[in-house]
């Protein structure tokens, strides 16, 4: 075993749960243990037993790179629920018809029903294509990545339902004092796939919080709504914005319609959002202490410079 390529004895590796340290030199070998990976179903990590070897690298199956499974596994799901956003696509049924990927955001938004049932709070927008094309064909895929620990992408393969604001089903998912401002429906997926990989490509992203920006305005249109009986605000909002796609497909069919009291609870803490002004209006620059030995040397430098031309130049 020791005459065959790194790659070889990697899948040997891989296939057997043993393996051997591919940095020794060609002929020698040490013992690899196996490590169960828990961030990767079925996947592992070998590590050499010999104190002196040097590190080697995940054994990686092919399969590895991207794994499918037909339901959301308990690991996988407490790692969706840490993710700070997720991004929908849905496409018409006509060739010509305009795909559509959203971006979704706002903690505790996004809900977890069981191994193949999800569903998110659809908050208000410029458009209602997710809507609109769930309405047609209920295909949807809803794509979660990490910005923050190991890499990880996960895609959930479904069939959607929508639930508009104000129908008995939507108050079964979010009763009196659960609703966000400005929801307008409830999506509710049946997962059907599951699929994880890589991610290497995903860069690193400091999280400093969620935006309050949509919610205030949601806020703003719900006031106004009730202020004018509907003829302006929300609902006329949803009326003139959210009840066609762009491709012309029914969106918003009867939110606008309905006139039951919305909850206008103005405590966002439960989602998350921060003030992004003051968190960034005053950054503080952390100084390295190489940094500091740099800014004395530099200090010190230009002293001793200017002594020295003091002493050539002379008193004025």
């Amino acid at each position: 075993m020791t005459g065959d390529s790194p790659e070889t004895i990697m899948r040997l590796a891989a296939h057997h749960s043993v393996g051997f340290c591919i940095a020794q030199p060609r002929g020698a070998s040490c013992p690899l243990t196996r490590i169960h990976d828990s961030t990767r179903p079925g996947g592992s990590i070998y590590a050499c037993s010999d104190s002196g070897g040097l590190a080697i690298s995940r054994a990686l199956k092919s399969s590895d790179m991207v794994k499918y499974f037909d339901e959301i596994f308990p690991s996988l799901g407490e790692w969706i629920e840490k993710q700070h956003m997720f991004t929908v696509a849905t496409a018409p049924l006509a060739s010509d018809g305009h795909v559509n990927v959203s971006a979704k955001g706002l903690a505790g938004t996004f809900h977890i029903e069981g191994p193949n049932k999800v569903w998110y709070e659809d908050l208000t927008g410029s458009g209602s294509e997710t809507i609109a094309h769930v309405r047609e064909n209920g295909r949807i895929t809803i794509y979660f990545n990490a910005f923050e620990g190991p890499p990880r992408i996960c895609r959930l393969w479904g069939r959607g339902t929508v639930h508009e604001y104000g129908t008995p089903e939507y108050d079964s998912y979010l009763p009196p004092g659960k609703r966000a401002p400005g929801s307008r429906a409830v999506i509710v997926v049946d997962v059907y796939k599951v699929g994880t990989s890589c991610g290497y490509a995903v860069p690193f992203y400091e999280f400093v919080g969620h935006r309050d920006t949509l919610l205030n305005s949601h806020m703003t249109k719900e006031k106004r709504d009730v202020e004018t009986d509907g003829q302006e605000g929300l609902r006329a909002y949803w009326r003139e914005n959210n009840s066609k796609s762009l491709d012309g497909l029914p969106g918003l069919q009867s939110a606008y319609l309905c006139d039951k009291p919305r909850g206008m609870d103005a405590d966002y803490s439960r989602f998350g959002v921060v003030d992004i002004r003051k968190t960034r209006a005053h950054p503080r620059k952390q100084v390295s202490r190489e940094e500091m030995k740099l800014m004395s040397l530099a200090f010190l430098f230009g002293a001793i410079v200017s002594a020295f031309v003091a002493r050539m130049v002379g008193p004025c």
